[in-house]
C-alpha cells in the first residue's frame, strides 16, 4: 500500500497532538477562576491568582527540563517512539488532575504534565527536519505550530461550556482520554522514517531527500558530511545563542496570554464563564492566521528564490514588528471586545516569527543534533517563561496588567536583535578548524 502525500499526513498527526497538547495545558487556566474559589473559598483574587502562578511556574520549570531531555530522547529513540512515550505520559498526568487536592498535589502532577508535555516540541522539530524538504519546513512548522492556536480556540469554549455541565474533575479525566486515543492512529500511521518507510511513494521519498542532503537508502547515512557538533561545541557558536536567546524571549509573550487570558476577562472585566466561552477564543484565532501566514510567507519568498537567510529573517522581524505596538496598546486597551482583538493581533505576530525560529536548528545543523539545539532552545524559553509567570501576580496586583505588557514589548525587541546580530547568516554551519 503507498500513500500519497504521506508527509502531509505525518505533520497533520503532529498538529492534532499539539491541538491536544493545548487543551489539556489550558484546562487549568480556563477552570481555575471558578475552581480556585471552590477548592480555596477563604482566598481573594490576588491570592488566588498568586496560587494559579506557583503551579504555573512548577509547570514551566518541568516543561524546561524535558525541553532538553526529550530534546535528546527523540535523537536516541526516533520521532514514533519519543512521541508515544511523551503523550501517553501527559495524557495520564492530566486525568491525575482530577484527584488534586492543593497546591502540593497539583504542583506534582502539573510537573509531571510539563516534563512530558515538553516532547510535543523538540519532536516536531525533528519529524519536520526527517520528512520535509528545507523548504517546506517553514510551511510545515506553521502547521503544527497552528495546532498550538486551534487548541487555544477549542479548549477555552469547550472547557467553559462543560464547565456548566459536569465538575472540574470529570473534564480533566476526559481531556486526558484523548491523548491516549491519538496514539493508535500515530503507531499505525508512522512506521519509520521516510528513507524506509513501506507506504511512501518512490517520488516523495525522492522529494524529500533531495531537499535535504543526499543520502545513501542502504546505509541511512548522509553523504556528504552533515555538521553533528558536541554540546559544548554547538553552545560555543553565536549562532546557536542566537537561536537560544530569541526562543527565551520570544517564549514568555505566549505564556503570558496561555496562562493568564481568562484571569485578565474575570478579573478586569468581570466576566462570567458564558462570557469567558464566547469571546475568550478570539486571540486563538489571531494566532492560528499568523502560523499559517508565516509559513506560507516563507515558503512563498524562498520559491520566489529568496536565500533562507534573507527569508527567516524577514518573517521573524515582521512578527516582532506586529507584536511591539500592539502590546503596547495592550496596556490600555478600553472595551473586553477590544482587548481580545488586540490580543489576537500580538498572537497574530508571535506565530509568524516563532515558526521561522523553530526552523532555525534545522537550517543550521545536521538531523542528529537538531532536536539537542531545539531542546536547549526549548529549556531556556520556558525558564524565562516562568521567571515571567512568577511576576505576573505581583506586577497585576489590584488588577493593574500595564507593567507586564510593556515588558511584553521590550522582549519582542531582543528577539529581533538576537537573531539579527548572533546570526549573521542562517544557513548550514560548518565546524570550526
Amino acid at each position: 500500500m503507498k500513500i500519497q502525500g504521506l508527509r502531509w499526513w505525518v505533520i497533520a498527526l503532529i498538529a492534532l497532538a499539539t491541538v491536544i497538547n493545548y487543551i489539556d495545558r489550558q484546562a487549568l487556566s480556563v477552570l481555575w477562576p471558578y475552581m480556585g474559589s471552590e477548592i480555596y473559598p477563604d482566598k481573594n483574587a490576588d491570592e488566588l491568582k498568586q496560587v494559579l502562578g506557583t503551579v504555573s511556574v512548577v509547570f514551566l520549570f518541568s516543561y524546561a527540563i524535558g525541553q532538553a531531555v526529550f530534546g535528546k530522547i527523540f535523537d536516541w529513540i526516533g520521532t514514533r517512539i519519543g512521541f508515544v512515550l511523551s503523550i501517553g505520559v501527559w495524557s495520564i498526568a492530566t486525568a491525575l488532575h482530577a484527584f488534586a487536592q492543593g497546591v502540593l498535589t497539583f504542583s506534582i502532577f502539573r510537573s509531571l504534565l510539563g516534563i512530558s508535555e515538553a516532547g510535543n516540541w523538540p519532536g516536531a522539530a525533528k519529524a519536520n527536519a526527517e520528512w520535509f524538504p528545507s523548504k517546506e519546513r517553514a510551511l510545515a512548522q506553521g502547521i503544527f505550530n497552528s495546532g498550538a492556536a486551534i487548541g487555544g480556540i477549542i479548549s477555552v469554549p469547550l472547557i467553559a461550556y462543560l464547565a456548566t455541565f459536569l465538575s472540574w474533575k470529570i473534564i480533566f479525566v476526559l481531556v486526558g482520554l484523548a491523548g491516549l486515543l491519538w496514539l493508535v492512529p500515530w503507531w499505525i500511521l508512522v512506521k519509520a522514517p521516510p528513507i524506509k518507510h513501506p507506504w511512501i511513494t518512490d517520488e516523495e521519498r525522492e522529494y524529500i531527500l533531495s531537499g535535504q542532503k543526499a543520502v545513501s537508502v542502504d546505509e541511512e547515512e548522509s553523504a556528504e558530511d552533515e555538521y553533528v557538533p558536541s554540546y559544548g561545541e554547538m553552545l560555543g557558536r553565536k549562532e546557536s545563542w542566537g537561536v537560544i536567546i530569541a526562543t527565551a524571549a520570544i517564549d514568555p509573550i505566549w505564556w503570558l496570554f496561555i496562562v493568564w487570558i481568562p484571569t485578565y476577562l474575570v478579573e478586569v472585566y468581570n466576566m462570567d464563564v458564558k462570557g469567558l466561552a464566547i469571546i475568550g477564543w478570539v486571540p486563538y484565532v489571531g494566532a492560528m492566521l499568523g502560523a499559517w501566514f508565516g509559513g506560507l510567507l516563507s515558503q512563498n519568498r524562498i520559491k520566489a528564490g529568496w536565500s533562507v537567510n534573507k527569508t527567516r529573517k524577514t518573517v521573524i522581524v515582521l512578527g516582532c514588528l506586529i507584536m511591539l505596538p500592539a502590546l503596547l496598546l495592550l496596556a490600555n486597551p478600553g472595551s473586553a471586545n477590544t482587548a481580545v482583538i488586540i490580543m489576537a493581533a500580538i498572537l497574530f505576530g508571535f506565530q509568524t516569527s516563532i515558526g521561522s525560529i523553530q526552523t532555525l536548528p534545522s537550517d543550521m545543523l545536521g538531523k542528529g543534533s537538531v532536536g539537542s539545539l531545539a531542546g536547549f532552545a526549548g529549556m531556556a524559553a520556558k525558564f524565562s517563561a516562568a521567571a515571567l509567570t512568577a511576576m505576573v501576580p505581583i506586577l497585576t496586583a489590584g488588577a493593574q496588567y500595564q507593567n507586564v505588557f510593556i515588558l511584553g514589548a521590550t522582549l519582542a525587541f531582543i528577539v529581533m536583535a538576537s537573531i539579527l546580530f548572533l546570526c549573521p547568516k542562517i544557513e548550514p554551519l560548518k565546524p570550526k578548524t
